[in-house]
């Protein structure tokens, strides 16, 4: 049972919107710049996953809600609905509670260097659970590339319905892994927090008494 009612819809959509926009240059980057970045970032590969991560910690939510919102992200990110995973994760986080910046900000486990892997990985399991593992697996490229040049009707059989079935184990245990580590690392770091806090009052407490 919800104890809070939850917000409109909309309204969460504009707050993680507002949220995105704050990652926005203040002046367009240049192609070749942005080739150069991609290939070899100037700060180091793990500068973004750490940034991000940051981002969803200092969220003013509880530990519950914000581990809600990162396994709403994840979840999403394990399924083949390339281009549909914020809105996958925003209807997910909206319906149990979370909270939708957190499930916005991580559907970045889905990019462009993890997606072929991921579609790969639900064709396979896919392919197990139907017991049809040994015939013709494809890898992650070759499966965009069909979803780019054949119909839906072409796909269903061989690609589609193995990578929806290989993607409920999956993102079942991305949402159970990532709720876990969201939860302990937001209650961690919001603990942490509060002692700081506490200790800057304390410190400001002394200082007052001497200064009387």
């Amino acid at each position: 049972m919800l104890i809070f009612a939850p917000a409109p819809l909309n309204s969460h959509i504009r707050i993680v919107y507002q949220s995105i926009m704050l990652f926005r240059r203040k002046k367009p980057a240049t192609w070749s710049g942005k080739l150069r970045e991609f290939l070899w970032p100037r700060k180091g590969f793990s500068r973004g996953p750490r940034y991000l991560a940051m981002r969803v910690l200092r969220i003013s939510s509880s530990p519950h809600s914000i581990a809600i919102g990162v396994a709403a992200g994840a979840a999403s990110s394990a399924t083949p609905f390339v281009g549909f995973h914020i809105l996958i994760a925003l209807a997910f986080a909206y319906l149990l509670s979370g909270n939708m910046i957190a499930a916005g900000i991580s559907t970045a486990l889905a990019n462009p260097l993890t997606i072929p892997f991921i579609l790969a990985a639900t064709y396979e399991v896919g392919l197990i659970m139907l017991g049809t593992e040994g015939n013709g697996a494809m890898a992650g490229q070759d499966i965009l590339h069909m979803l780019r040049h054949l119909e839906i009707s072409h796909l269903w059989g061989p690609v589609l319905k193995p990578m929806l079935v290989g993607s409920v184990p999956l993102a079942a245990v991305s949402a159970v892994v990532f709720y876990v580590g969201a939860f302990y690392a937001a209650k961690l770091f919001q603990s942490r927090r509060h002692t700081r806090r506490q200790n800057k009052m304390q410190a400001r407490a002394v200082a007052w008494a001497d200064d009387v």
